[in-house]
């Protein structure tokens, strides 16, 4: 139902009627009274009924709201006491529109709802954006906005681009503190990249895309592979400082059986430590994926458990030659020294 604005002349919002008798000023306002009390129809009160209240609406019949030619002779009141024919200051017809009129910042928009499968959320939107990119043409005046879920993932890696240096920066610093040496920092900071390969590896198998709960779980996989390394290196330690004291630091033979004996010897508490962390794992992994929240946990533990399994094996294999490297080294810096004061 559309006014019949190309017949009249527009006069700040108001419609100029023609009559043979009458010249007169009907505003737009009137009409569109008439025409949602007797098609939308209108609330007029509301009944109460016990808690509930419900509104009353008053408009045409159903048989008269479908017939225009009767609906053309409504009459729409003016100014002047007077009543003239809808049909005659409205055109009436219909048209086919949006069921809903939705906008946002003051801009009308649409919104397509897309729900995908076998691949993540980040990695569909960048496809997605390259093909639209290429293959639609976006008029004047339109802009294309990437919006929902996508939304929250964006700000959560904004948020993990500080958060996960910011925890490698504490573990160092923590780390540093322990030691009380670089070298030895590194060679623990050495066993994260072991573990993550095992926290890749796992989630491929298990059939996991990357999100921001596997990101988190690589965070708190930092952690649990620098406690690995750091179980190694202690022990590695402590027979050094021991063959130190016993005086039994004079040859790269010692080195090496040093190595031995805090590598080999000590591998039962090194598996008891990362067990008791994978036995707390595995009712998480094993959860019933149709439980509230147990789909989310599953990726956050599915790259602590690999990476756990990983780091142990390759803690065990590289630290071991990392740390006879460095002794190595001091060694033969020491040795040379001796000579030269000699």
């Amino acid at each position: 139902m559309q006014p019949l604005a190309g017949k009249f002349p527009a006069d700040a919002g108001k419609l100029v009627l023609l009559n043979s008798a009458l010249h007169q000023l009907i505003q737009v306002e009137d009409v569109q009274d008439i025409i949602l009390s007797a098609i939308g129809g209108m609330k007029i009160t509301e009944t109460v009924e016990g808690l509930q209240r419900y509104p009353v609406n008053l408009r045409y019949g159903r048989d008269f709201r479908d017939n225009f030619e009767a609906l053309g002779g409504v009459l729409v009141p003016t100014p002047r006491g007077e009543h003239i024919p809808l049909g005659q200051v409205a055109s009436l017809r219909i048209l086919q529109g949006p069921p809903v009129i939705k906008s946002e910042n003051a801009r009308l928009n649409a919104w397509i709802q897309v729900n995908i499968r076998d691949v993540d959320l980040g990695t569909y939107v960048k496809a997605a954006r390259q093909v639209v990119a290429e293959r639609v043409e976006i008029p004047p005046g339109y802009t294309l906005r990437w919006s929902g879920r996508f939304e929250f993932m964006e700000r959560a890696q904004q948020r993990l681009k500080v958060v996960v240096p910011l925890t490698l920066a504490i573990i160092f610093v923590l780390l540093y503190v322990h030691f009380r040496d670089v070298t030895e920092t590194f060679i623990v900071l050495l066993s994260i990249p072991f573990a993550v390969v095992g926290g890749v590896w796992l989630m491929y198998f298990l059939g996991y895309n990357m999100s921001i709960a596997a990101g988190v779980g690589f965070i708190a996989l930092a952690g649990l592979a620098v406690e690995t390394g750091i179980v190694m290196l202690v022990y590695l330690d402590e027979v050094h400082e021991r063959q130190k004291r016993e005086g039994r630091f004079r040859s790269m033979k010692d080195v090496y059986e040093g190595i031995i004996e805090g590598a080999v010897m000590r591998v039962r508490p090194k598996l008891m430590t990362v067990t008791t962390t994978f036995i707390g794992l595995l009712p998480v992994m094993i959860g019933n994926v149709f439980e509230s929240g147990s789909s989310v946990m599953q990726r956050i533990a599915a790259p602590m458990v690999g990476g756990l399994i990983t780091s142990t094996i390759l803690t065990l294999l590289i630290i071991p030659a990392v740390y006879m490297v460095w002794k190595r080294w001091e060694f033969g810096r020491k040795f040379a020294a001796g000579r030269k004061n000699s």
